[in-house]
This record gives structure tokens, sequence and C-alpha cells, in this order.
């Protein structure tokens, strides 16, 4: 009987296992929760540097199209960073009016019309485009879509257009896939209440489908912008990489994230060039926590 009440009152082996998970769970979980904050404030602290060590003026970073950070005006580095900013967002934005109707209309095939094999065939499609490497994209573009635009526009060829053109291959098999799950997320009871109300299946899509699942696809959207802004080596090769604010589709321009993959190499720790470059890896994370709240913002919404 002693036993008996000794074997009941021993944690069990089910229970030992159950907490080492939790403890191992728990570790896991503070290691990348402190690796997170870790990362961040050290983008922060490097990239408020070239302010608080140098004296760079915040405005002149934003409104200045100059980026000469060795050089100085009133004792201020010159770190005009305009002219990579509008290259960024220009060729984002390019990108996105290009590859968001091809990304509706291929999702809205390939779940509302396209029969089961097709589906499958064009799923493999969007998993191959999605593991090609972007250096990949980049040499396409250079040897097809430049020559292209520079028979057209003249030029060189290199510019927003091509770098726009580039990234909206790449993004397009992201932004239709999340557009695909949103709509598939409808419930299958409100089409076929539609239907039976005499509806066409255009009116159902625009009236019922695209309304419902609205929080879903612009999820999409901004994952594809996400993406697409940071994207580096791709554009880097098409886009001309030249510190100039864009005045056509065709000039020659840059971004932040190019900026960031041609000097970074070739800046010595803690210098001023150096600082000035980790600004613009702030100025990108910044970006990337906006675009993180607002997916959490409308996955809340539509219930994603």
């Amino acid at each position: 009987m002693a036993d008996l009440h000794q074997k009941l009152l021993k944690t069990s082996k089910a229970i030992n296992e159950n907490r080492r998970g939790i403890v191992i769970t728990a570790f896991c979980t503070m290691f990348i929760v402190i690796t997170a904050i870790s990362l961040i404030v050290f983008i922060a602290i490097k990239g408020l540097a070239i302010f608080v060590d140098n004296r760079a003026s915040l405005l002149n970073f934003l409104i200045s199209d100059v980026w000469q950070p060795g050089n100085t005006s009133n004792g201020r580095p010159l770190i005009g960073a305009l002219a990579m900013i509008v290259g960024s967002f220009g060729v984002t934005l390019l990108a996105l009016m290009l590859a968001i109707p091809f990304g509706l209309a291929l999702s809205l095939f390939v779940t509302q019309y396209a029969k089961k094999r097709v589906k499958d065939i064009l799923q493999i499609v969007l998993d191959l485009f999605t593991g090609i490497p972007s250096v990949v994209y980049g040499f396409l573009g250079l040897i097809l879509i430049v020559p292209v635009v520079r028979k057209i526009y003249g030029g060189t060829g290199f510019g927003l257009l091509s770098g726009a053109v580039v990234l909206a291959v790449m993004i397009l098999p992201t932004i239709t896939s999340i557009m695909i799950n949103a709509i598939n997320g409808v419930p299958i009871s409100m089409i076929q209440a539609s239907l039976a109300l005499g509806a066409t299946r255009w009116q159902t899509i625009y009236k019922i489908i695209l309304r419902f699942c609205l929080p879903g696809l612009l999820i999409g959207v901004i994952f594809g912008m996400a993406r697409a802004l940071g994207e580096a080596m791709a554009v880097q090769m098409v886009i001309g990489n030249t510190v100039l604010l864009p005045k056509g589709l065709a000039t020659p321009t840059t971004t932040l994230t190019s900026k960031l993959t041609v000097q970074m190499g070739n800046t010595i720790f803690g210098t001023v060039q150096n600082n000035a470059l980790w600004t613009l890896a702030l100025f990108l994370l910044l970006i990337s926590l906006v675009f993180n709240v607002l997916i959490r913002t409308l996955a809340k919404k539509g219930n994603y």
C-alpha cells in the first residue's frame, strides 16, 4: 500500500517531459526576443550616431539629394538621402502598379475558374518563381529588359522602369499566393447564396468575394511592397546606381538597399561614411516596422 502511495505521488515521465518542453520553448522564445531587440537597438545606436556624434542634419537627410558624407557644409556632413528615398519608393510603387493587376487576376482565375489540374500546375509555377535567386532576376533584367527600355526611351536603359519590371516579376508570386489564401477564406455559403439569388459569377466576385477579403488582399500588397523595398541585388543590376533624383522612367538612379550593398563593404567601421550607411539601414528598419504594424492591423480587421 505504501509503494502504491509513493507511485501516485511521484511525478510521471509525461509530466517531466512536458516541463522540459516548456523550459526549452521559453528559452528559445526569450532568445529570439532578446536577439530581435538587440538588433534593433544596435542598428538604432549606429544609425543615430551620424546625428549625435557627427552633428548631421536630419532635415538635410530627408530633403537634400547631395550624398557626400566625406564632405561637410557648415561643419555638417552632406548626407542627403532624398534621391535614394525617391528611387526606392518610386521603383516599388511602379512595381506594385505592374504586379497587382496580374496578381489579382491570377488569384481570381485560380480560385474561381481554373480546374484542379490547372491549379496544381500554376502552384508549381508560382513556387518555381519564388525559389529563383534574385541575382538571376537581375541578370535576366540586364540582358532582356534594359535593351528594350534603351530602345524605347533612349539613354542607357538603366533606371526606374527597368528596376520596376524586374521587381514586379519578383513580387508577383508573393502577392498572388497571399491573395489566393485570402479569397479561399471567403465562406462558400456567401458565394452560394449570391449565385442562388441570381447574381452572375462576376457580380459575385465583385460584390461579395473582393469586398469580403479586401483586408487579405491589402496584406498581399503590403507584403509585396515590403519585399520590393528590401530587394537589393536585382535592382542594383538594372537601376543605374547613380545618386540622382529620377526625372523620368529611364533616368538612372539608386535605392537605399542598393547604396548599402555597394558601399557598406568599402567603408571603415566608425567613420562618417560608415555611420551614414547605418542611418540608411535604420531608415529601412523603421519602414519595415511600419509595414508590420499595417499587416497586423489589417489581419485583425479581417480575422486572418
